[in-house]
C-alpha cells in the first residue's frame, strides 16, 4: 500500500492499495494497521466504522466537527464519487485550501481527513457506497454544517445536485459555520 500526502491540505493522507485482480474480480486490503502506523496514525485511535449509500447526483456535506474535531479514513466502497476536503483549522499552513478527489470502488483508495477539515462529497454512480473510520463517537452537539455551494469553497460539483438532507440543504455560510467551530 503506498502513502502519498496531500500537499493543498497539511496533514491529509492518501492510502492506495494494489488490487489483486483475477478472473473472479479483485482482492484488495483496505486498511492495515502497521501501513497506518508507519504513516504517523494510531490506527488503534479509530473506534467506529460506518457506511452510507448514496444516489446518483447526491451530496452529503460539507460537514466539520466543532471541539477536538474528528478524523477519518473514508473510501468509496462501491461505485464512484467526488471526495471534497477543506483545510478550516485557523493555524494550519493550508488554512481554507480545498482539494477533491476521484474515489471508486475499483480504486479502492482511502482519504484520511484530519481533525479540524470539513468533509463532503457527491455520488457519482447509482448506487455509491462510502466508508468511514472515525476516531471519535459521534456527538450531534458538535455537527457543524456548511452550505455546499458557498461560493468561498468554490467546489466544482460536477453533476447537478439532485438529492440533500434538510440539514444540508439549510446548511450556513462558510463564515458564519466557521464562527461556530471557533
Amino acid at each position: 500500500m503506498e502513502i502519498v500526502e496531500v500537499p493543498r491540505i497539511a496533514g491529509a493522507l492518501l492510502f492506495r492499495p494494489v488490487p489483486h485482480a483475477d478472473e473472479r474480480g479483485f482482492f484488495s486490503r483496505t486498511f492495515d494497521r502497521d501501513v497506518v502506523k508507519s504513516a504517523g496514525l494510531d490506527p488503534d485511535a479509530f473506534v467506529q466504522d460506518s457506511i452510507s449509500r448514496s444516489r446518483r447526483g447526491v451530496v452529503r456535506g460539507m460537514h466539520v466537527r466543532s471541539g477536538r474535531g474528528e478524523a477519518k479514513l473514508v473510501r468509496c466502497s462501491y461505485g464512484a464519487v467526488l471526495d471534497v476536503v477543506v483545510d478550516l483549522r485557523p493555524g494550519s499552513p493550508t488554512y481554507r485550501n480545498r482539494e477533491t478527489f476521484d474515489l471508486t470502488g475499483d480504486n479502492q483508495v482511502t482519504v484520511y481527513v484530519p481533525a479540524g477539515c470539513a468533509h463532503g462529497f457527491q455520488a457519482l454512480t447509482e448506487p455509491a457506497d462510502v466508508s468511514y473510520r472515525i476516531d471519535r463517537a459521534h456527538d450531534p452537539a458538535e455537527d457543524v454544517s456548511i452550505a455546499f455551494d458557498d461560493p468561498d469553497l468554490d467546489i466544482p460539483w460536477p453533476l447537478p445536485v439532485t438529492l440533500m438532507s434538510e440539514r444540508d440543504k439549510a446548511a450556513p455560510s462558510l463564515a458564519m459555520a466557521t464562527a461556530r467551530l471557533s
